[in-house]
């Protein structure tokens, strides 16, 4: 396996291959994701535990979903049950270094969100999201720097994270060595994973708050669910798509 160093135009590229693959199979990829938010919500409604097996179950489920990008390029046929993959694989190790992982991920998020709630006030920021009428100028301020504070602090994670539960379950890495060649991978390719995340906040944040803007100064508000929540949802699936396009342009055998 080599890992590669990519030009920062790249990160356009990811987005492309993604939407690119993402239309070889739509129905089985949003399944896929539908299927993830749905468990996920699920879980969540079981106090503690539920949040914690979720994060624990993770990388084995990025497995999953990357298995599905391969299986798609070459036509075969998606269930359900690729989610599983990674637990199923057979070669020693590689389940209980996914979930050693996914226990490591685990924790690294509840000390997270320890540190950021020295910064951020998370009953003010449910209370801002929720809440039916406008939100006052300093409370769009206040929102804007806890969001900045907690992807600032979320980067480092990501990093090692990225590419880390690929690495234990195609190239049977240690848990260590996996952490470690996805700090070396997004570190050397960071103009282009730069740009790339760049690229999906536009999409994923800007374009669904001007749409819900543009909506609502037409006075077509009823419109907004029948609207932005298709789009995210499709736009969330094409960036999980891309993924897929991240990996085999940071690393080729």
């Amino acid at each position: 396996m080599q890992l590669n160093k990519a030009p920062s135009s790249d990160g356009y590229v990811w987005v492309r291959q993604g939407l690119w693959l993402f239309k070889k199979n739509p129905l089985a990829f949003l399944m896929l994701v539908f299927l993830y938010i749905f468990i996920a919500q699920f879980a969540i409604l079981i106090p503690v535990f539920g949040v914690f097996a979720v994060l624990l179950l993770t990388p084995a489920l990025t497995v999953g979903f990357m298995t599905a990008c391969q299986k798609v390029i070459l036509g075969e046929r998606i269930l359900p049950t690729v989610y599983l993959e990674g637990l199923r694989n057979d070669s020693p190790g590689v389940r209980k270094n996914l979930l050693v992982l996914g226990t490591i991920y685990a924790f690294a998020i509840l000390i997270l969100s320890l540190v950021a709630s020295a910064f951020i006030d998370f009953k003010q920021l449910v209370t801002l999201l929720t809440q039916q009428q406008p939100p006052t100028i300093r409370e769009v301020q206040d929102l804007y720097l806890g969001l900045s504070i907690g992807i600032l602090l979320y980067i480092p994670v990501a990093m090692v994270m990225w590419f880390a539960p690929v690495l234990i379950a195609w190239e049977k890495m240690s848990v260590g060595q996996a952490l470690f060649s996805s700090w070396i991978a997004c570190w050397t390719n960071k103009a282009a994973f730069i740009f790339y995340l760049m690229i999906w906040a536009v999409f994923i944040v800007a374009v669904p708050f001007f749409m819900e803007a543009f909506l609502d100064g037409f006075g077509l508000r009823a419109a907004i669910p029948f609207v932005i929540p298709p789009y995210s949802m499709a736009a969330l699936t094409v960036m999980y798509c891309s993924f897929f396009a991240t990996w085999k342009a940071c690393f080729n055998k």
